[in-house]
């Protein structure tokens, strides 16, 4: 019995080995994908913004106009920072705030399914969005990224500093 589970825990150790080389080309493919919506996604309200201030003006936002010119940068430079994986966890904070108060203030009705119908809160259009900024927020951009070239060029300490959220 004891060499079973010392054969099984060896396949166990070898599989995650193998499967953790995955990570950052994972990270690098989620990151490019979804950070090139959402630089789509704001480059349309960019080109809209009439649009997008008459919907926020719905919604009872201070300075709908303004917000709309706001809201819309932070999606178009925040996709590209995401998918260049650039400042990627304070990006990664960024998105996760203003995605958040996407669902609180433009689709409070699936936030508030969020126990009730799962699915509702799912099918939202925030919620792929937000949980890729989640997954780079909390697992950083991978190896393959602007972050890590930064750190080999110009020094681990200057870009930790300077991507690391301060408590």
């Amino acid at each position: 019995m004891g060499n079973l589970i010392s054969k099984v825990r060896q396949w166990h150790d070898q599989f995650f080995r193998l499967v953790s080389y995955l990570q950052s080309p994972f990270m690098l493919l989620l990151r490019l994908y979804w950070g090139w919506q959402l630089a789509q996604s704001g480059w349309g309200k960019l080109h809209h913004l009439s649009n997008v201030g008459e919907y926020f003006a719905s919604l009872n936002l201070p300075m709908p106009a303004q917000m709309a010119v706001f809201i819309a940068c932070v999606e178009f430079f925040g996709g590209i920072f995401l998918a260049l994986g650039l400042a990627s966890r304070v990006t990664g904070l960024v998105l996760t705030v203003n995605l958040t108060m996407a669902y609180v203030l433009g689709d409070r009705e699936a936030l508030l399914s969020f126990f009730s119908d799962p699915d509702k809160f799912v099918a939202a259009a925030p919620f792929a969005f937000l949980l890729v900024a989640l997954i780079v927020l909390i697992f950083g951009a991978g190896k393959i990224s602007a972050d890590t070239a930064m750190a080999f060029f110009f020094g681990q300490r200057a870009v930790k500093q300077s991507n690391s959220v301060v408590a």
